[in-house]
């Protein structure tokens, strides 16, 4: 192995919460290391920003990026029966001011290049075509990690740092390394998605408004118009329906349910399709920790859910920049013990839960949130602020008239650092 090198801080994985933590640090004059396995731009999927992904955009100074950008601007989401019958646009200016009002559909390739742009105008050293093959330790301290470029027959290098962090999305390395992953109970759906040149899009306003529109079973398709006449669309629905009649090939799958939604079928018929068809499962998943001593976890490595509201990019970026506050503060300490990043941790399991509660009853048999609305008409604030992403707030009162149609799912006791006193516990090491 080629001697190691040290820095203030490594990150595994360059993608939106990679490239926001490495932003913050560097920004403060810490020297940051991020190693990417991948070459930009890659392909993602997870497009359509919430009005309060606004906030950590604007704390990383990319407001002004982003609306110099082609990203086709967002105002609202609509919803649509499977006999087409689409709601009113739900319009985010008639509730916030012009900060979080409008925000945009994105390509990921070139979001997530913008964002690896940033880090690295902000003194961040983002290092493409490197793999991690894993963690240094000394004893329960996390101390560095292992990595071998792709360009390079020099072997392995050591990179050494106070701390880690794990942005490395729904692989979560370092969860699945030490068996911290676990599936959340319910949400373990499928989907199945392509891309069309050509397709419809509504008029004005309305031409970047996300669209939700429902197949039966509480499947649901996405249509996310993007710049250059594309549309991103795929539906999401449990694996027994999807693969009714034997049916697995994702484009048979596709091309079926474009029929069971009017609106999908009439939007799409004019388009053409492109590219291959792409097939995904087990959307949801949890760390039982978001770290250890010398280690934290953000991004999709700390939690992944069901994209149904469209929370990933949202809860990356503002897991990114908490993590990178948190660790600028442990730096100046000279403090990485893991209890310190407790509130971190639990800032964004709150942020989760609350989320992951809409999200389950959604997906909950002859329910629907205008009967929550219907009875209580001041709970469409709540109910559209959580759906929006202002997600860290006390929502007992909403939870609470949820919980007189179906059941609302209890906090997953997931989320604080591990330290070798919870070994015991657990049954888990790191």
């Amino acid at each position: 192995m080629n001697s190691s090198h040290t820095y203030d801080a490594l990150v595994i994985g360059a993608g939106p919460a990679g490239t926001a933590t490495a932003s913050i640090l560097a920004e403060q004059g810490h020297r940051v290391l991020v190693l990417e396995r991948d070459r930009f731009p890659r392909y993602h999927i997870g497009e359509s920003l919430i009005p309060f992904t606004n906030v950590p955009l604007r704390r990383l100074g990319l407001i002004e990026k982003m609306q110099q950008s082609e990203f086709v601007r967002k105002f609202s989401v609509q919803f649509v029966q499977p006999n087409g019958k689409a709601s009113q646009p739900f319009y985010f200016f008639t509730r916030y001011g012009a900060e979080v009002a409008q925000t945009w559909q994105v390509v990921r390739s070139e979001f997530d290049q913008l964002l690896v742009d940033h880090a690295r105008s902000r003194g961040a050293d983002v290092r493409e075509g490197v793999e991690v093959l894993g963690l240094v330790r000394e004893g329960d301290r996390v101390v560095g990690v292992r990595a071998r470029s792709s360009e390079t027959a020099t072997g392995e290098v050591e990179f050494r740092a106070p701390i880690t962090v794990d942005c490395t999305g729904k692989e979560a390395f370092t969860a699945v390394r030490n068996g911290w992953r676990m599936k959340d109970p319910k949400l373990n759906k499928v989907a199945v998605w392509t891309y069309y040149r050509g397709a419809l899009r509504d008029d004005g306003i309305d031409a970047g408004a996300t669209t939700v529109a429902f197949v039966p079973e509480k499947g649901w398709f996405w249509y996310i118009p993007q710049h250059q006449d594309r549309v991103s669309v795929g539906v999401v629905a449990e694996g027994k329906y999807l693969t009714r009649g034997g049916v697995r090939d994702p484009k048979a799958i596709f091309e079926r349910e474009i029929r069971e939604n009017k609106w999908i079928e009439a939007h799409l018929a004019p388009g053409q399709q492109e590219g291959q068809h792409f097939l995904t499962a087990e959307y949801s998943f949890h760390s039982r920790h978001c770290g250890c001593e010398g280690l934290l976890l953000a991004g999709d490595a700390f939690c992944f859910l069901d994209p149904v509201f469209s929370s990933g990019l949202m809860l990356a970026l503002k897991s990114g920049v908490a993590a990178g506050e948190a660790i600028h503060e442990a730096l100046v300490d000279r403090d990485f013990s893991p209890d310190r990043f407790q509130p971190y941790a639990r800032l964004i399991r709150e942020g989760v839960e609350n989320m992951r509660k809409l999200v389950y009853a959604f997906y909950e048999e002859d329910f629907s949130f205008k009967q929550v609305i219907d009875r209580d008409p001041a709970l469409a604030a709540d109910i559209t602020d959580c759906l929006s992403g202002d997600v860290n707030k006390d929502f007992s009162r909403l939870w609470t008239a949820i919980g007189e149609f179906v059941d609302v799912p209890s906090t997953l006791p997931v989320g604080d650092p591990w330290t070798a006193s919870r070994t015991a516990a657990t049954g888990v090491a790191a």
